[in-house]
C-alpha cells in the first residue's frame, strides 16, 4: 500500500515505441478504439515478451480494486460471469462455512451482548436492540439487528452519514463500534441467510436510491449477499460520503469477480487482525 506507482502517459504508440524500454508495464485503454496500425503494434509488442494490460486488469492485479468508471458495456458479462458460472461449488462451501462459523461465534458472543446490552440499558434506559433496514441480494430489503451505539431518536432529523467524533453516538456505543461487538447480533441475519459472513456491506435504503443515481453500476453489488465484513471493509476505512462509497465498491467489485472460499478466508482474518487492533471503525471525517 506505501509502495509508489510512477504512471507515464503516451498518447501515441509510436512514442511510446521510443521509450518502451524504460517501461515496465504497459496499460491500454479501450484497446478497440485503436486504429489497425496501432492495434498491430500493440500485438507486435506483446509478442515482444512485454507486458501489456488493460486498465481493468491492471487495477485487477495492481490496486486489487475496480473502479466503475474503467468498465465498458463489453466489459460487463466477463467481468461477472463467474457469479452464474462455475462457481456453485464454492457458493455452497460458503453457506456451510456461514452457518458453522456463526454459529459458533454466537454462542460465544450471547454472554457478551447480554453483558454491553444491561451497559446500554443502564446508560439512558433506552431500548438494548437497533432495528434497520437494509438493501440485500438482488434489491430484496430485509432487517439487521444491531446493539443499539446511538443516543435515542438520534435521527429524528432524517437519515444521516455517521461522522468523526459523532455526538449521536453514546458512551457505551464508542466502545461497542470500536470492537465491533455492536456488529454481533448480525450473525443471526446470517444462520437465516439473508446475509453472508463476507460480502458487500448492506446499504440503508434511503442512502442507496441516492448512490444508485450517482455511482454508475451501482447495483452490481447486489449479485451476492451482502456481509457482515467484506473486501472493501478490510482495504478502506469507513465509509462516510459519497465518495467513500464510491471507492468502497470498487473493492465490492474486485470482490464479486474474484470470490472464492480462500479469499472469504483470508477476509475473515483480516477482520479478526482490525478488531483486535481496533481499527477501521471510525469514518475519515
Amino acid at each position: 500500500k506505501n509502495n509508489k506507482i510512477n504512471i507515464k502517459f503516451f498518447d501515441s504508440i509510436d512514442k511510446l515505441l521510443v521509450d518502451n524500454k524504460k517501461v515496465k508495464n504497459i496499460i491500454i485503454e479501450k484497446f478497440n478504439d485503436f486504429s489497425i496500425y496501432n492495434q498491430e503494434k500493440i500485438i507486435s509488442l506483446y509478442f515482444q515478451g512485454e507486458n501489456i494490460f488493460s486498465i481493468t486488469n491492471w487495477s485487477e492485479i495492481v490496486l486489487q480494486r475496480l473502479p466503475s468508471n474503467f468498465f465498458s458495456s463489453d466489459d460487463l458479462l466477463y467481468l461477472f460471469a463467474n457469479i452464474s458460472r462455475g462457481k456453485s461449488f464454492q457458493i455452497r462451501l460458503k453457506r456451510i462455512a456461514d452457518i458453522f462459523l456463526s454459529l459458533i461465534m454466537l454462542i460465544f458472543a450471547l454472554p457478551l451482548m447480554c453483558f454491553f446490552g444491561l451497559l446500554i440499558f443502564l446508560e439512558d434506559n433506552g431500548p438494548i436492540l437497533y432495528f434497520q433496514e437494509r438493501v440485500g441480494k438482488n434489491g430484496c430489503k430485509f432487517r439487521i439487528c444491531k446493539l443499539r451505539t446511538m443516543k435515542v431518536n438520534a435521527e429524528l432529523g432524517g437519515v444521516q452519514w455517521s461522522k468523526k467524533n459523532d455526538t449521536r453516538i453514546t458512551r457505551i456505543g464508542k466502545i461497542l463500534r470500536a470492537s465491533r461487538i455492536d456488529e454481533l447480533p448480525q450473525l443471526v441475519s446470517v444462520l437465516s441467510g439473508q446475509m453472508s459472513l463476507i460480502g458487500p456491506r448492506p446499504e440503508r435504503p434511503e442512502i442507496d436510491s441516492n448512490l444508485k443515481k450517482i455511482i454508475p453500476f451501482y447495483d452490481l453489488r447486489y449479485l451476492i449477499k451482502p456481509g457482515l465484513s467484506g473486501w472493501a471493509q478490510v482495504n478502506y476505512p469507513y465509509g462516510s460520503s459519497i465518495e467513500d462509497s464510491e471507492m468502497k465498491l470498487t473493492y465490492d467489485f474486485f470482490y464479486i469477480k474474484n470470490f472464492s472460499f480462500w479469499l472469504d478466508l483470508l477476509i475473515f482474518f483480516r477482520t479478526i487482525r482490525l478488531v483486535s487492533r481496533r481499527e477501521g471503525s471510525n469514518p475519515i471525517k
